[in-house]
Order: C-alpha cells, then sequence, then structure tokens
C-alpha cells in the first residue's frame, strides 16, 4: 500500500536534513537484518509510545503481518549461532546480539523522529513479502535518511 503522496513527500524533506554514515547492517545476513529491523522498530516504538506519535498498534500489525519472516529470520540467526557456538553459546550469542540492538536505539532512531517512525511502520505493516524488508532493513537501518525508496511503490 501507498503512502499519500504528501506524507512521504513530507518525510523525504525531513529526512534530507540530516545524513547519517553506513551503520552496523552493513554486511550483515538478511536474517540478521530482519532481526536489527524488528527490534529497532519495537524499541523505538516503545520510546513514542508516550508521545503524540505513539505507533505501537502499528508495530503491532508489522509484527501480525510479518510474524512467519520475524520468526523465520531469528531461528535462521538461533541455527547459524549454533553451528558457530554450539546450542548453547547459541542462545547467548542471540541474546548479546538482541541486547546490542536495543541499546543501539535505546535513544532513539539516528536520524527518524517518532512521526517518520510511526509512517514507516504503519507502510511496512501493509508489505508483504521478506524483499520489501530487507530493502526497507537496508535502508533504515544502514543508509541513512536520503533513501527510503520502498516508501514511493
Amino acid at each position: 500500500m501507498r503512502f499519500a503522496k504528501g506524507a512521504a513527500a513530507a518525510m523525504a524533506a525531513g529526512m534530507l536534513l540530516s545524513s547519517i554514515p553506513a551503520g552496523a547492517a552493513a554486511g550483515n545476513s538478511q536474517a540478521e537484518k530482519l532481526r536489527r529491523l524488528d527490534i529497532m522498530l519495537m524499541v523505538t516504538g516503545l520510546r513514542c509510545r508516550t508521545t503524540s506519535d505513539n505507533f505501537q498498534s502499528d508495530y503491532g500489525r508489522f509484527t501480525t503481518a510479518h510474524m512467519g519472516t520475524l520468526n523465520a529470520a531469528s531461528n535462521t540467526l538461533k541455527a547459524d549461532f549454533a553451528r558457530r557456538y554450539g546450542p548453547v553459546g547459541a542462545n547467548r550469542a542471540l541474546d548479546r546480539l538482541s541486547t546490542q540492538i536495543a541499546n543501539e536505539y535505546g535513544q532513539g532512531h539516528p536520524w527518524l523522529n517518532c512521526g517518520q517512525l510511526k509512517l514507516v511502520t504503519r507502510s511496512l505493516a501493509e508489505m508483504r513479502g521478506t524483499e520489501p524488508l530487507i530493502e526497507a532493513a537496508d535502508e533504515l537501518l544502514d543508509r541513512g535518511p536520503h533513501q527510503l525508496a520502498w516508501m514511493r511503490r
């Protein structure tokens, strides 16, 4: 589902005001990108819940719509960690990764404010399939505010 042109244009204009260098998602597996996207939205959603741009319900729709994809990504990461660190080490590695991601976004998103995150989360909840989520993760976690091409579709 497309955003209204005005909302997308306003968001794009606001995001052009700053630029962020390539971030933590560079070179990560698709499963890790999806995990990072999910945790970023969860943590920033919690930060924004007391504002007028509370997007907890949008995040809930996002997780419901993409439950299978998000669970598969988590399972893929856990299996990869199990191969590398053994079964007990896999749980610790996944917990460490999740904590690191949560801490990274604990003070908010580097360039998106609560209103922009609300629009992003609402758009992601309407999308279907893994590829749009991977593209969104690349742009939200890595490329910076000058992108977000997936929102213009």
